[in-house]
């Protein structure tokens, strides 16, 4: 008998019928002996809904308020699934986080887990019930209903497991895995049979919208195993990720390919080349609440430098304006942007102790015509800035190149 947390995301629970669905799954692994935690989001599209409505009331609307509303459509789920599996003959008990006593901070719309009060979830476990936990919500220390923001049911349901020392938490959404990359740009990718936390934080970070990184860092702070499944398919193994001591045989070199089409790349030239220069340049931004990504630095041999660096697409327009407004302060001979790049990244832990990544990397782009604009590292990935015309070549060749359409 194990313990197991499953936490299923808005398009499994869209409908009466997907409900259901997800009932019957969770009658199966019960009858098998299994405890059984299940984490629920709103149906697809609801808190969009709501969003909506608070903005014909309010321009911006309160996010104490906007936390109270939102927090609806996973109640509303958690109790249909609750009767669903009473329908089925299986005894359970739904809980909003406040129930829980999932306690956060008070930062409305985006709060912080700070503790999990398990107790009433053991009882009711132990009792032969499963029990049907509202993720994406929790409650502050004062009894404000708070909402944990984008990715706020897949940290719940992680955070759930941690708190419950549970086997596995198994995340069920509309893919069976992580894949080598994006299939729907390169039909070859594999589905990888497992991954460690390392890879999955650089993928999620990096642009896979498989897991969001919240949850991943805290399953790899608190050792909780994870599991991606199909919440669409009746079978299937799915992507397991976990540690890199818990794999069995040598990794290879590369896991995955991740692109992120987000991108946009500011250029500030000849400003000059004193001590306390970048951060007269980045720390406005940074004020700003904008996350730089890439930074490099040409030095020029008459006394100036320039910096290149990336932003999110969205805050794009905001960063120039910033940098506009500082340029005759920190004597900048111009300011330039690009809205129309890409940024390519291959993953691996094997590249600890596999020489020649980066070469076959840059030699495959090459080959392709594709220039790079700008070069990161890290000790298990490799990213480039690349213009945003070639993202989907440089995904196919790359993928090609280092034969991840091959099983190791």
């Amino acid at each position: 008998m194990a313990l197991i947390v499953q936490k299923y995301g808005g398009t499994s629970v869209g409908s009466v019928d997907r409900i259901r669905q997800v009932a019957r799954r969770v009658a199966k692994f019960k009858a098998l002996g299994h405890q059984v935690v299940v984490v629920l989001s709103a149906m697809s599209g609801e808190t969009n809904r709501l969003i909506a409505l608070a903005k014909e009331i309010q321009a911006s609307p309160s996010p104490r308020e906007m936390d109270v509303l939102i927090s609806t459509g996973e109640q509303v789920t958690i109790a249909l699934l609750a009767m669903a599996l009473m329908d089925l003959g299986v005894r359970a008990k739904s809980y909003t986080g406040s129930q829980v006593r999932i306690v956060t901070d008070s930062a409305f719309t985006k709060a912080r887990i700070l503790s999990i009060d398990e107790g009433n979830i053991r009882e009711d476990l132990n009792a032969g019930n499963v029990v049907v936990v509202a993720g994406f919500q929790g409650v502050d220390e004062r009894g404000n209903i708070t909402t944990l923001g984008r990715g706020g049911s897949d940290t719940t349901g992680v955070a759930l497991a941690a708190a419950l020392k549970a086997d596995e938490c198994q995340i069920y959404t509309d893919v069976d895995g992580v894949y080598t990359t994006d299939p729907r740009i390169v039909p070859e990718a594999r589905k990888l049979k497992t991954i460690t936390f390392e890879e999955m934080l650089e993928m999620a970070s990096l642009g896979s919208k498989v897991l969001q990184i919240r949850s991943v860092e805290f399953a790899g702070k608190y050792k909780v195993k994870l599991r991606v499944l199909s919440s669409f398919e009746e079978e299937g193994e799915g992507t397991l990720i976990t540690f890199e001591d818990d794999q069995k045989m040598e990794q290879p070199i590369i896991s995955g390919i991740a692109f992120n089409r987000d991108e946009a790349k500011i250029t500030v030239r000849g400003v000059p080349d004193k001590p306390g220069i970048a951060y007269q340049l980045l720390g406005p931004v940074g004020e700003a609440n904008i996350d730089v990504d890439m930074i490099i630095q040409n030095v020029g041999s008459d006394g100036t430098t320039d910096f290149s660096f990336t932003v999110h697409r969205n805050e794009f327009a905001k960063a120039m304006d910033i940098l506009k407004g500082i340029q005759a302060q920190v004597g900048a001979k111009e300011i330039s942007g690009d809205d129309k790049i890409a940024k390519v990244s291959v993953v691996g832990v094997g590249m600890r102790s596999h020489a020649g990544v980066a070469g076959t990397m840059f030699k495959t782009l090459a080959a392709e015509g594709i220039n790079i604009q700008m070069i990161s590292t890290s000790e298990i990935k490799i990213s480039v800035v690349i213009e945003e015309k070639y993202l989907e070549l440089a995904v196919r060749v790359l993928h090609q190149a280092y034969n991840l359409d091959q099983a190791a």
